[in-house]
């Protein structure tokens, strides 16, 4: 173990390898019998990280303070809004839609998109609420420490960094195809090929990773001019949207939309919903940006819903232009746009299409780069990673290491992975942490420690085993392929009767302040079904490669993230009860704050 001191006491300290300190600076790694000691002690801790929470007021307030500096509050409703749009309409849109068209749901894409954009929404109304209570870089990571606990929270922020890596990887790569069709030329004209390697990882991209790094510097350099920069990008793109629709519905037949609308009938619907969910993901990262947001209470809601409807309404607009323009299966499943314009004696749009694509490719990324960022950020001011990752440069005011760490793991994804085997594991990561977050959710509004009766706790634990567990059974029930309707009569009226049944005997604990999801509990227990049916449409290759990833998850939390971060709750709790006894000396006792 690299030397580090006597515990973590101070700021400094904790900050570790900030001025050449330790990589991990906590007690039980100053030396290898402390790391022993710790090692044994495994067992107590992971109870005691497993059932701890943490409080607003301390994700606030000391565990931001790990970064040093504060991220500036530059940020409007504006920026937010254009930060979601520039997030979320990119690859999958200009990529996975004729995927999904030509292979999975034919014209019934369009369904397959309202599907996922229903589930999205949800999503966002979750976000919202927690993103207005909790302002902080650390998003849904923040949100299930608070209401979960450590654990479930490491393994979400684990799922978190990986949707990241994966999402900006995923993106790079379509980059580099549409750049190809701008210039006339395949995608792998510009991919070196690696005989050696497997065919899904043999075609190495150095376009992407050129372009990921670019992208990372220059979100480094600002928050408030990336969003500057993101949403004069993200004008150009709608702009080049309304064309393609506009030209696209100029050359629409109506036989190709209604001849045969659903070939593949539910469950290609659904199955394409799971995987075009890839095309909604990143408006998470706007949740990130609560604490640079110059008035959150108004701020993050007119952006996180306001870009998540727009987003919506343009997807299923595009979906059916394309499915106009050509009969689903001659759509082509890597530039559907380009091609159909081709097709139908255009040409000359294929260009037009292929920059609004690299535009609006790059918006997603830089949105992508911010996010990803001040997730690490904040897991960082935890000690579940290093903490030096946590630091905010002082001048520049963005989490510069975290970035540069982010940067390093993106590129090289991006330089190996083929596209569809990113966004069905993308797809899986994402739609397990949105389903957490609804939990989180219900958790917050039916249970406040200290304050709860262990009648109603148990009330509340009930209600959800039985929400999850049908959901649970519903996905497998479906997943499995069976034609048979019996699973479906059990699960879903036990789906009703549970959430139906915390409406109206169980007691809600806690009101928001200022903004709130409505029609608690039916949204959010929505959003646990719809997120776990659609991961029952998944194929199976996805989940064992989810599996691989939580094990090695588990591995590094076992060894590393778990005796870091208990230390370090265990400094910050003894910090802040040194704090209350020199304020009882010097004044009388003022209300807590700390929410639990």
């Amino acid at each position: 173990m690299a030397a580090a001191g006597d515990g973590v006491d101070g700021g400094a300290r904790r900050q570790g390898c900030s001025g050449g300190g330790a990589f991990f600076p906590e007690e039980s790694f100053a030396s290898w019998a402390a790391y022993g000691r710790a090692l044994l002690e495994t067992g107590p801790r992971l109870r005691d990280r497993a059932t701890a929470r943490s409080a607003d007021a301390v994700e606030l307030h000391e565990v931001r303070g790990q970064s040093g500096a504060d991220m500036k509050r530059t940020l409007t409703w504006w920026d937010l809004i254009w930060f979601g749009v520039g997030a979320v309409i990119g690859a999958g849109i200009f990529v996975l839609t004729g995927q999904e068209a030509k292979e999975a749901a034919g014209p019934a894409v369009v369904l397959s998109y309202a599907v996922s954009g229903v589930s999205a929404m949800l999503s966002v109304f979750c976000y919202t609420e927690f993103a207005i209570e909790i302002p902080v870089a650390g998003g849904s990571f923040a949100y299930l420490r608070v209401e979960l606990g450590d654990f479930m929270a490491f393994i979400a922020a684990g799922n978190i960094l990986l949707e990241y890596c994966i999402g900006g990887a995923a993106v790079a790569r379509s980059w580099t195809s549409y750049f190809a069709t701008l210039l006339n030329h395949h995608p792998n004209d510009f991919r070196i090929h690696a005989a050696s390697l497997s065919d899904d990882y043999s075609r190495l991209d150095p376009i992407a990773v050129v372009v990921i790094t670019l992208i990372c510097i220059f979100a480094v350099v600002s928050t408030k001019g990336s969003s500057r920069f993101n949403y004069v990008l993200s004008i150009v793109h709608l702009a080049v949207i309304v064309f393609i629709i506009g030209a696209g519905l100029s050359k629409a037949k109506l036989s190709n939309l209604t001849a045969d609308f659903a070939p593949f009938g539910a469950r290609g619907i659904f199955a394409a919903s799971a995987v075009l969910f890839f095309a909604y993901i990143g408006f998470d990262a706007v949740s990130t940006m609560a604490e640079e947001t110059k008035n959150p209470a108004k701020d993050i809601p007119i952006g996180l819903v306001g870009a998540m409807t727009f987003t919506t309404a343009v997807y299923c607009v595009l979906a059916v232009t394309l499915c106009l323009m050509q009969p689903y299966y001659e759509i082509d499943a890597d530039a559907p746009f380009t091609v159909a314009f081709t097709a139908t004696g255009m040409d000359w749009a294929k260009y037009i299409v292929a920059f609004g694509a690299l535009k609006g490719m790059t918006t997603v990324l830089l949105v992508s780069v911010v996010g990803q960022a001040r997730y690490l950020t904040h897991i960082a001011r935890t000690h579940m990673v290093p903490p030096c990752l946590a630091q905010v440069h002082p001048k520049l005011g963005t989490p510069v290491n975290a970035t540069v760490v982010m940067l390093a793991a993106t590129a090289i994804i991006a330089l190996f992975t083929d596209l569809g085997i990113l966004s069905n594991l993308l797809s899986i990561s994402t739609l397990f942490i949105f389903m957490l977050v609804a939990v989180a959710l219900l958790v917050r509004r039916y249970y406040v420690t200290g304050e709860t009766a262990p009648t109603d706790r148990n009330k509340l634990v009930a209600c959800l085993a039985v929400i999850i567990a049908s959901s649970i059974v519903t996905a497998a029930y479906w997943g499995l392929r069976s034609n048979g309707w019996a699973a479906y009569v059990a699960t879903v009226p036990a789906w009703l009767a549970a959430t139906l049944y915390l409406q109206l005997r169980v007691p809600m604990a806690r009101t928001p302040k200022m903004w709130g999801v409505p029609l608690v509990p039916w949204l959010p227990s929505a959003s646990i079904f719809i997120n776990i049916f659609l991961l029952g449409s998944i194929d199976g290759k996805s989940f064992m490669r989810f599996g691989i990833w939580t094990v090695a998850l588990l591995a590094y939390y076992f060894f590393f993230g778990l005796h870091a971060s208990y230390d370090t709750a265990k400094a910050l709790a003894a910090e802040a009860a040194a704090s209350k006894v020199e304020e009882g000396h010097s004044k009388p006792p003022a209300e807590s704050t700390a929410g639990e």
